[in-house]
């Protein structure tokens, strides 16, 4: 059913309630709760199915299913299509490739191109979690909403800069926050949200998003 509210749409008040609570809940778990929660479980991967696999999907994925559900009438993919399996993945195989590409290229032409020794389990469950849940949240709800509503170009903008602030409590409690800032490093994250986006758009599955998100997080994991 088409949500509506005395006649007109919901969603902005929706989308404004919803950035500014989500924003305050994961600013205070970054900032607040996360070293805590890190002092109490010295096991790295366990720590990483907690906070990735246990509260990131009830404070990212749970309410992004129930918004799209809610407003079902009103974004562009509802929530039953939204895993579809109908993926031609050739289609998205160049873009794989340039991921790829990108991940190798950038610390090779730094100069600092090597294997992460810490690479391990943790990562892998990270990676398993993290493209779930941030393209449920950014794809999945947020830009499924806003690009039924606005200019494509628009929302995958707005969407891009949304993507970039929610990484901004993670910066600053581990520190790298000026450096990221000062070195424009940043832009990354603005350019990867754009090819997200784009993806979601065009396949109209979260499963394409969600791929090429893990593909990332596990390069970057691997080489970063």
């Amino acid at each position: 059913m088409r949500s509506t509210s005395n006649g007109r749409s919901a969603y902005i008040p929706a989308l404004i309630v919803y950035g500014l609570l989500f924003y305050a809940a994961w600013s205070v778990m970054e900032l607040v709760l996360d070293p805590p929660l890190k002092a109490a479980i010295s096991n790295e991967v366990l720590y990483a199915f907690v906070k990735d696999g246990i509260i990131k999907n009830i404070v990212w994925t749970l309410p992004a299913v129930l918004l799209v559900r809610q407003f079902d009438g009103e974004v562009l993919v509802r929530l039953h299509d939204l895993f579809s399996v109908r993926v031609k993945w050739l289609h998205y195989l160049p873009v794989f490739v340039f991921l790829i590409l990108w991940a190798i290229a950038s610390p090779l032409l730094s100069g600092d191109f090597k294997i992460n020794e810490t690479f391990g389990w943790p990562s892998i469950v990270i990676t398993l979690f993290v493209g779930i849940t941030e393209e449920m949240v950014f794809r999945g709800w947020l830009l499924n909403l806003t690009a039924a509503k606005w200019n494509k170009w628009l929302a995958v903008g707005v969407n891009a800069v949304m993507f970039l602030l929610i990484h901004f409590p993670c910066w600053i409690a581990d520190g790298r926050f000026a450096a990221i800032m000062s070195s424009f490093s940043f832009v990354s994250i603005l350019i990867l949200s754009v090819i997200f986006s784009v993806s979601f758009l065009k396949s109209k599955s979260i499963l394409v998003p969600i791929a090429l998100h893990m593909l990332w997080d596990l390069l970057g994991f691997m080489f970063f």
